[in-house]
C-alpha cells in the first residue's frame, strides 16, 4: 500500500505577489510632496528650527516634520501645490487636522526623550510658481 502525499494549494506561492497599481498622477503627487516636504524643512532649519524627525508614523497617522525651536516643539504639517486653483494649500488643513495633529504630537512625545516647555502646531504651505520658484509660506500655531 503506497501512500502519495498531494502537495496542498498555495494561492501566494502559485502566483508572484504584486503590489497594488499606482498611477502616475499618484507617483506625481508623492514626489511633489516629498519635495514640497524639502523646501519646507530647509526653509525653516535657516529659520532657526532644527528638524528632529521626518515622516514620523504610527497606528493613527502621519506628522510631516518634528521640529525644535528653543524649548518649544514644533509639529509641523506640510501642503505643497502646483495652483491655487482649487485654494491656497493652507487652507488643506483645518480644525481636525489641527486636533488629530496634537493628538499625534502626543503620541510622539510618548515615545521620545523630549521634554518641551511646550507644543506647537505649524503649517507649510509650498505653492510652485509658473516658473517653477516655490512660494512659502509659515504659519505660526494653527491649533
Amino acid at each position: 500500500m503506497s501512500t502519495s502525499t498531494t502537495p496542498s494549494y498555495d494561492p501566494a506561492a502559485a502566483e508572484p505577489r504584486r503590489e497594488p497599481r499606482v498611477s502616475a498622477r499618484a507617483l506625481h503627487n508623492r514626489a511633489l510632496g516629498q519635495w514640497g516636504e524639502e523646501i519646507a524643512a530647509q526653509h525653516l532649519v535657516e529659520a532657526g528650527l532644527v528638524v528632529l524627525d521626518r515622516n514620523w508614523r504610527c497606528e493613527s497617522g502621519e506628522i510631516d516634520l518634528v521640529l525644535r525651536e528653543g524649548d518649544v516643539l514644533v509639529v509641523c504639517e506640510v501642503k505643497t501645490r502646483t495652483s491655487d486653483r482649487y485654494g491656497s494649500p493652507l487652507e488643506a488643513v483645518g480644525p481636525a487636522k489641527a486636533q488629530r495633529l496634537r493628538r499625534l504630537s502626543a503620541q510622539w512625545l510618548a515615545g521620545h526623550q523630549a521634554r518641551p516647555r511646550e507644543v506647537r502646531i505649524d503649517m507649510v504651505g509650498v505653492l510652485v510658481g509658473t516658473g517653477g520658484e516655490p512660494e512659502v509660506i509659515h504659519v505660526r500655531g494653527i491649533g
